[in-house]
């Protein structure tokens, strides 16, 4: 029998905008699109070692990384579901050089945009690790009805209505968060919806893991180093110890921090000094969900969310996580300046 107590994706993004004034159910249709193409995606990860899809795909894409098959078929498929959708008047795309522009008349009276990656951490996908899609929406500074432009694709994390992402683990939840809260919601293959299983999530105020690439660690500028330095050698004495754990997919390692508490860290390098994580793409979505969810995100620096984009495809380091592993963190940077 269905258990009547557990919401659906639709039923409970419903309940949502019927609590707001004047609300027109927009949004809630454009997360619903987007649930779609997650479940598409879904399909085809859970069966890709079956079928021609696994590998690289034979090109690059913007950012010069080998394109993989199923990066292709994810990226079609987030395109498809929000073109043919009512509630969406263009989209930006990690894969993709420019923004697509949906210049038909119902795409046109929308009042949003989507910017996304398709399938983050697709370097994984040969070995079977947790991969993912990750989502931000913005309301449009152009009017609606007259297409959308480049302007409103570029604006500040912090101008984000709703973000979220999609993990396809052991098992595939969708995590999206508004101004209201962060809510996760689990996909139950039998029924094929995803169904409320994580309500109103809140990170850990502090935690005792630590996500960083230590491979890396003597590209990394001083304050990170210490800060590394500190997390090894943290006692029950001063809060510790700590753990690392590393993925190597931002979305497996954001979701487990998000859960659990912790500090996801991607800096700058010698090589990359601009860092490597996409802003639009990747940090500012999980900027705006952690912060709802009462933790930090910074560049070092600047907040995330403040940073005004320049182009599309710009990057940041990034330090992300639960708010007072982060301040800790930060001090290091006051420190050196």
């Amino acid at each position: 029998m269905i258990n009547r107590q557990i919401l659906t994706l639709d039923e409970f993004t419903i309940q949502q905008y019927r609590k707001i004034p004047n609300a027109t159910g927009e949004l809630s249709s454009l997360l619903r699109d987007i649930g779609l193409a997650g479940k598409r995606i879904n399909v085809e990860v859970n069966k890709a070692g079956l079928v021609d899809i696994l590998g690289d795909e034979g090109t690059t894409n913007v950012q010069g990384e080998d394109v993989k098959k199923l990066d292709v078929f994810s990226n079609n498929q987030m395109v498809g579901v929000l073109q043919h959708g009512i509630s969406c008047a263009g989209i930006g795309s990690e894969e993709m050089d420019d923004v697509v522009i949906f210049n038909d008349e119902i795409s046109n009276d929308s009042k949003y945009v989507v910017m996304f990656d398709p399938l983050d951490g697709s370097s994984n996908i040969d070995t079977n690790a947790s991969i993912g899609t990750i989502f931000g929406i913005y309301r449009r500074v152009t009017s609606p009805g007259q297409p959308a432009s480049e302007a409103d694709f570029l604006q500040a994390g912090v101008k984000q209505v709703a973000a979220g992402y999609i993990i396809y683990g052991s098992s595939t939840m969708l995590v999206y968060a508004t101004r209201r809260g962060v809510n996760g919601f689990t996909l139950d293959p039998s029924i094929g919806e995803f169904c409320l299983s994580h309500p109103d999530i809140k990170i850990p105020d502090n935690g005792k893991i630590y996500s960083v690439n230590h491979g890396n660690f003597f590209q990394y500028e001083a304050p990170v180093k210490k800060y590394i330095d500190i997390c090894q050698n943290k006692t029950k004495e001063n809060g510790g110890p700590y753990t690392q754990r590393y993925i190597g997919s931002m979305v497996a390692d954001m979701h487990r921090s998000l859960i659990k508490g912790g500090i996801f860290m991607y800096p700058g390098t010698t090589d990359k000094p601009g860092g490597k994580l996409r802003l639009m793409y990747e940090c500012n979505p999980f900027a705006f969900i952690v912060e709802v969810a009462g933790g930090m995100a910074s560049n070092g620096k600047q907040r995330i969310l403040d940073i005004v984009p320049k182009k599309l495809h710009d990057r940041t380091p990034v330090f992300i996580g639960s708010t007072k592993m982060v301040e800790e963190c930060l001090s290091y940077w006051k420190e050196s300046q």
